[in-house]
């Protein structure tokens, strides 16, 4: 792999909708933020890299920075995509936060 796989695979997405995904999926659907120029199979050898599991799918998304104004200057926020990885059937689910 020509990238550093914490480079590719920036941090998880985790709002109100990925988590309900994650839900109805039992687990085996994961949004991460990643990097603009990294291809589905450079995410999918990082995510079974790091998390020691079989991914079934890559599907990515770019999104446009929105535009923000503050007082009369005006700027945009950085670009960045997002890549939904679906595990294989019968692998662990992944879990970012312990629960007791």
């Amino acid at each position: 792999m020509s990238n550093d796989i914490f480079e590719i695979l920036r941090a998880p997405h985790i709002t109100e909708k990925t988590t309900l995904r994650t839900e109805a999926s039992e687990g085996r659907t994961i949004a991460f933020k990643v990097k603009k120029t990294a291809t589905k199979a450079q995410i999918k050898e990082a995510v079974e890299k790091l998390f020691n599991t079989k991914v079934e799918s890559v599907r990515t998304a770019t999104f446009e920075g929105k535009w923000k104004r503050q007082g009369k200057s005006r700027g945009q926020r950085s670009n960045w995509k997002k890549a939904f990885v679906t595990l294989k059937a019968g692998q662990k689910p992944i879990e970012f936060f312990e629960t007791a």
